[in-house]
């Protein structure tokens, strides 16, 4: 059977290309390497039976905002959405935590006198999240639908994290500040590190931290259910090492990263293009734990046994040496953690009155070492007694990662580092950075923009690429 369009690999950007074409009329089928659609949005039994475990991502804000799966009918095929009390903890010690609630108030308030700053940067962008969501979550343009809009926030965005701090006069709101941006995976002196974190922070007050009741994986599989409710093929257990294995097609869509590329298309590539895959930079990558836990986790402020996520790394100047001894090829002895604590909040993710927790920290790309007690004692430091909770713990390194996804390449979850010379229009620096030159061929994965997160708008941009192009294509 021949099909209008072939997609490799199912995660969730994968999927949305996938729906994004259905709904265009065309026939299209995925190819998944595992048993199962997902990526890196699934969910297993990773330690004990009854223990349900997010295995990569597991907090999805920019899922809840994605301008694309807003429009899609996921509650019907069994997503609900779980809002924890406080969308983000920040333990300190011997200083109270620092947390953002919805309310931007009762965030605010916290920081006392300063608590004008916080309201000033974040109340802009709050009040026009949704014209401003569209334009992050989006490919480079010259011309904006909001200028003025982008402008503004670029004007906030593109500093470096060093840079946007220097103005946040307590160290309480540095620290907040520090684990929001330490999630693009970036030393702080970086351009443009100051983005993710205000990303982070303004969806924390609108949409804020959720995730899907019973596992991460409910997302993707109520995706593959409308994908195929709308016509689509899913082919799972087929790993694709050679374009000779797709079925006749009109289009090639690749939802995963550049190595993989080369592997499997390099020989139909043009030259100038390969060159340009092969200059593609990878990232740090990370050490995942999950654990299952007798007892929630033992926080010393209770504002903690409350949140859905919380940043560990005590100080601005902690996490800011973390992310660079990482980016340096070192393994920090406090790296910055982030754990959540899905069990306190979705009871079907663990027997009754025990409990799990997901963590991990960042690494050097490939690394091997076991980052096991660095984690725990980060944790145990904010929470004494941690260890005695644990009834059994699953570690996975980079070389884990990217065994269970192959998009991870050294354990790089962006799929590509994200600094601002492969930020916007990664991964070959072209004005349609979805489209391979004038081939029949596209990228849809993390490794276009608007790169990492669960959101799908990577897939659904070049869906409308592929589109857009369908009638001036070069068939090879």
């Amino acid at each position: 059977m021949k099909f209008n369009a072939v997609i490799i690999g199912s995660g969730p950007n994968g999927l949305a290309a996938g729906i994004r074409l259905a709904q265009a009329g065309w026939s299209v089928k995925i190819f998944e390497r595992n048993k199962t659609v997902g990526g890196g949005t699934r969910t297993q039994e990773l330690t004990l039976p009854g223990f349900y475990h997010d295995v990569c991502s597991a907090i999805h804000p920019l899922a809840k905002a994605s301008p694309f799966l807003q429009t899609l009918p996921l509650e019907k095929y069994g997503v609900e959405w779980i809002q924890p009390e406080v969308p983000v903890a920040h333990p300190r010690e011997d200083h109270p935590s620092c947390y953002i609630f919805r309310s931007l108030d009762k965030t605010a308030n916290q920081f006392g006198k300063e608590s004008i700053t916080y309201r000033q940067i974040m109340e802009p962008f709050i009040r026009h999240w949704d014209e401003l969501i569209p334009e992050i979550l989006a490919p480079f343009s010259l011309f904006p639908n909001h200028p003025f809009l982008m402008a503004r926030f670029g004007l906030e965005g593109l500093h470096s994290a060093d840079t946007f701090t220097a103005k946040l006069r307590t160290s309480k709101m540095r620290a907040l500040f520090a684990g929001l941006a330490a999630h693009g995976i970036l030393p702080f002196h970086k351009m443009a590190t100051a983005a993710i974190g205000l990303v982070l922070g303004i969806a924390a007050h609108t949409v804020g931290w959720p995730f899907p009741k019973g596992g991460a994986h409910n997302l993707t599989k109520a995706m593959a259910k409308h994908f195929q409710s709308l016509g689509g093929k899913i082919e799972t257990e087929a790993e694709i090492t050679s374009l000779t294995q797709l079925p006749p097609t009109d289009t090639i869509l690749f939802n995963i990263t550049p190595t993989q590329i080369l592997n499997i298309a390099g020989k139909k590539l043009p030259a100038s293009y390969i060159r340009k895959l092969q200059d593609y930079k990878y990232g740090s990558g990370v050490f995942k734990l999950d654990f299952a836990l007798n007892d929630p986790i033992p926080w010393i402020d209770e504002i903690c046994r409350n949140a859905g996520t919380v940043h560990i790394g005590n100080t601005y100047e902690e996490i800011a040496n973390s992310e660079a001894e990482t980016a340096c090829g070192k393994h920090a002895e406090k790296p910055f953690v982030l754990v959540a604590q899905h069990s306190l909040f979705d009871k079907s993710r663990a027997p009754a009155n025990k409990h799990t927790a997901w963590a991990y920290c960042h690494v050097p790309n490939g690394s091997t070492k076991d980052m096991t007690e660095p984690i725990v004692n980060q944790i145990e430091r904010f929470a004494p007694g941690f260890r005695d909770c644990i009834l059994s713990k699953h570690a996975m390194n980079t070389e884990a990662m990217q065994a269970h996804n192959p998009n991870y390449i050294g354990g790089d979850i962006n799929g590509g580092r994200q600094d601002i010379t492969q930020l916007f229009t990664r991964p070959a620096g072209l004005f349609d950075p979805y489209r391979i030159l004038d081939t029949n061929m596209f990228i849809c994965s993390s490794s276009t923009p608007p790169g990492g997160g669960v959101h799908g708008m990577c897939g659904y941009h070049a869906a409308e690429s592929v589109i857009k192009n369908s009638h001036t294509v070069k068939w090879i």
